[in-house]
């Protein structure tokens, strides 16, 4: 069975196709957080240790799918208007992460977006929200190409990093790589609850929009 998952996950990475997949992840999980976009980045950095597919081919087009993922975000959320933010229930998952969301934009503005890529479900919910506050689309660019830059690059990397520690059973380097990047979204979380608890709790300022003009 493992043979047969191997062999055909060797035929997809020697093919054209994998790009235009990844390219497509990337840009789906901008605003459908379901979709594996990074496990599957991941696991053509490990392949691209082999030399297929080519290592600096996997960080454009993860970037690039990325870029426009979090554009499409950003406009369905500029769309929508502060009726996106209104809508959500107090108490649920996505309220918190919104909530975060704009406490964080108050706070940091653009460049919260880049820390969202390694927060699970932060970085629709950053995206969303830049656009329902109509935070300047020339802003939302810049750290929005700086977020799927360094997206591409690390989860490329750490796929990579896993290839080549295990050169002869690809799988062995795919479970290494995406437990690497298990392991950094964990510490991330971590991180972030604890300067959380140690923060007194404020009001989000009403005025979000203001922030992208800092």
């Amino acid at each position: 069975m493992s043979d047969a998952i191997l062999h055909f996950t060797e035929e997809l990475m020697s093919s054209w196709w994998i790009y235009l997949a990844l390219w497509a992840f990337a840009a789906l999980d901008g605003f459908f957080p379901a979709v594996p976009s990074e496990t599957l980045v991941v696991t053509a950095g490990v392949f691209a240790a082999t030399g297929e597919p080519n290592l600096l081919g996997v960080i454009v087009v993860a970037a690039i799918g990325a870029f426009v993922g979090d554009h499409v975000s950003y406009a369905l959320g500029r769309g929508a208007g502060g009726r996106l933010l209104d809508r959500l229930q107090p108490g649920t998952k996505r309220y918190a992460m919104s909530l975060w969301a704009q406490r964080a934009l108050a706070e940091r503005g653009g460049l919260v977006l880049v820390v969202a890529r390694y927060i699970p479900g932060g970085r629709t919910a950053v995206t969303l929200t830049m656009g329902s506050v109509r935070y300047p689309l020339r802003n939302f660019s810049f750290f929005a190409g700086i977020a799927a830059v360094s997206w591409g690059v690390y989860c490329a990397l750490v796929g990579y990093i896993g290839g080549k520690a295990f050169e002869d059973n690809p799988l062995k380097g795919v479970i290494l790589g995406i437990g690497l990047a298990l392991m950094v979204t964990v510490i991330v979380e971590v991180v972030r609850h604890q300067l959380r608890r140690r923060q007194p709790r404020a009001e989000v300022e009403p005025e979000l929009v203001e922030a992208g003009e800092r």
